[in-house]
């Protein structure tokens, strides 16, 4: 049975992402480059021209069900359409209740673009552990607190949720930035 033919049949020849039933291709899912039924899925014609950029937030509603999939390939890319689109409270949680292996999620943040991954006002790359200064005075969410331009926040941890976040301690109290309000020390 051709490759193609097993896609078919494991998805019951619909979109693995959105069970659509027409134009159905095969995607390979990054960074693997080689079609084979362990790093593909059937995508419809919609979702992969948004696969990489996702414009049509609505239509990503669809993730709902999919996310739940016991194939690796389609959790893979149902985490990286929920984390592209964290902005949306919906798919933030979405991607609080799924659920993925920790073999699926280290794929998943290895196929994300550059785009995908938390960048200071520099567009410099941050780590886990560095250091980083706030560069403007930033209310804090659901308070009437403020972080003060220029305060340092020691050792940040990445958010696997949310690319664009960061998460830190400064003056005692734990926090979650924006990213491309900082600059790397």
């Amino acid at each position: 049975m051709s490759i193609e033919a097993s896609l078919h049949e494991r998805s019951q020849s619909t979109c693995e992402l959105c069970s659509s039933q027409t134009h159905l291709s095969t995607y390979v899912v990054p960074p693997h480059s080689q079609l084979t039924v362990d790093h593909a899925i059937l995508i419809c014609e919609k979702c992969l021209s948004e696969v990489d950029s996702p414009k049509d937030i609505n239509h990503w509603r669809c993730l709902s069900d999919s996310m739940w999939s016991q194939v690796p390939p389609v959790q893979v890319v149902a985490w990286r359409q929920l984390t592209r689109l964290n902005s949306e409270s919906w798919a933030q949680d979405l991607l609080e209740m799924m659920y993925i292996e920790p073999e699926q999620l280290n794929w998943a943040m290895i196929g994300m673009s550059d785009d995908d991954k938390p960048l200071d006002c520099n567009g410099v790359e941050l780590k886990k552990g560095d250091d980083v200064t706030v560069i403007k005075d930033l209310p804090i969410k659901g308070s009437s607190q403020v972080i003060k331009q220029g305060t340092v926040i020691r050792g940040i941890s990445l958010t696997p949720n949310d690319p664009t976040h960061i998460q830190g301690k400064a003056n005692g109290q734990a926090m979650f930035v924006i990213a491309k309000y900082c600059r790397k020390k």
